[in-house]
């Protein structure tokens, strides 16, 4: 945001620019016919000829929505407004003259509008800080959500027992572990993102390796990232040098690095002797009509012998209880030897279209009993 509203707007409003100063300086800061309505309307022109494309190119029967529309209020609120304080120098203030102060204070203006922009990019000031827990799976679904202590800031996604994540350096109960901080909706969008472009690689590559289809879903996530114009001259001065690709060299680092930690923790894992106790899929996806859905438990560690109890209870998401699915709680009961249990949620059908619900299910108070019976 701030790269594009610095650098590449400098950039490209080079020219009129240019010619408004010289005209200005020119003309003993009298403002002539040629400065301001430069400026007024190649940025006409240019808003009115993006727009027009971006509505063109749409395919037919297709939508297309605006992904950070914080910071497209921030910036059109102050395009309105640039044009606002040009009227107001060039016909209220002073009419037909360009005063110091006047463009002293349009100055300031600028800076003043990339740090709102940039509050605005980072959500700052204006959102809590909260910490949970969340794992997510192979499939779009219901994101569950374990209690527990403030997480650490790392995050994994486990899938087929791969550990995969651009930007990790540790791993935990085969989960996804993150802070919901100032990022929690973007990240969360992400991870599903990530779940569904891992779950269309494996079923249009089923040939290949885990590990290759790892290095495959970064390269595309990164290459579908947005990126300002440095990047891409970067990019062609690399190819051009036969530096190679810096995306598909980076999505391989990454591979290779989570690969690795991922088999340092496994051996961490097998030989803990904390009992784990966490669902085998993160998210679970079902269909309306389905009648049940089936939620698979899995213990991990820990002395096997021993009975572990722990209680689920389902809590309300975008779907609710009563009229999207049945409300389910209780308790599960390890007993000795036993790695594996199945708790089933109802789903009801009400005939009526909807979009895509989804609730939570919450593990929570787990408990050993050391004797035998």
């Amino acid at each position: 945001t701030v790269s594009n509203l610095t650098l590449m707007a400098l950039g490209s409003s080079a020219p009129e620019i240019l010619l408004s100063v010289i005209e200005v300086c020119g003309h003993n800061f009298q403002a002539g016919d040629l400065g301001p309505s430069t400026i007024v309307g190649s940025a006409a022109f240019n808003m009115f000829i993006i727009i027009a494309l971006c509505v063109y190119v749409v395919p037919d029967g297709e939508i297309r929505k605006i992904k950070h529309l914080r910071v497209f209020f921030v910036t059109a609120a102050w395009s309105i407004f640039a044009y606002t304080w040009l009227y107001m120098i060039l016909s209220v203030f002073s009419p037909g003259v360009v005063e110091v102060w006047e463009s002293l204070l349009t100055f300031f203006f600028f800076p003043i509008c990339v740090v709102f922009a940039w509050v605005a990019d980072r959500r700052l000031l204006f959102y809590k800080y909260v910490y949970k827990r969340y794992r997510a799976g192979k499939q779009r679904g219901m994101i569950i959500e374990t209690e527990g202590d403030r997480p650490s800031s790392k995050a994994d996604i486990e899938m087929d027992g791969k550990v995969l994540n651009s930007h990790t350096e540790n791993f935990l109960d085969g989960s996804l572990v993150m802070e919901a901080d100032e990022k929690d909706h973007d990240d969360e969008e992400a991870r599903r993102d990530m779940a569904k472009i891992l779950k269309e690689l494996k079923q249009k590559h089923p040939e290949k390796e885990m590990e290759q289809l790892i290095e495959l879903a970064n390269y595309q996530v990164l290459s579908q990232q947005q990126k300002s114009r440095a990047f891409y001259r970067i990019q062609a001065t690399r190819l051009m040098t036969g530096a190679g690709n810096i995306l598909k060299r980076h999505a391989a680092d990454q591979a290779r690095k989570a690969v690795s930690m991922h088999e340092v923790n496994t051996e961490i894992v097998e030989n803990d002797p904390i009992s784990r106790i966490f669902f085998e899929q993160a998210t679970y996806q079902c269909l309306e009509n389905c009648g049940t859905v089936a939620l698979t438990i899995v213990r991990r560690g820990g002395d096997l012998t021993n009975t572990v109890f722990v209680d689920f209870r389902t809590e309300d998401g975008t779907a609710n209880a009563g009229s999207d699915y049945e409300f389910t709680e209780g308790t599960v009961v390890f007993k000795p030897g036993e790695t594996q249990k199945e708790i089933r949620v109802g789903i009801i059908d009400d005939d009526i279209f909807e979009e895509d619900e989804n609730f939570l299910v919450h593990l929570s108070n787990v408990r050993v009993n050391s004797e035998t019976t």
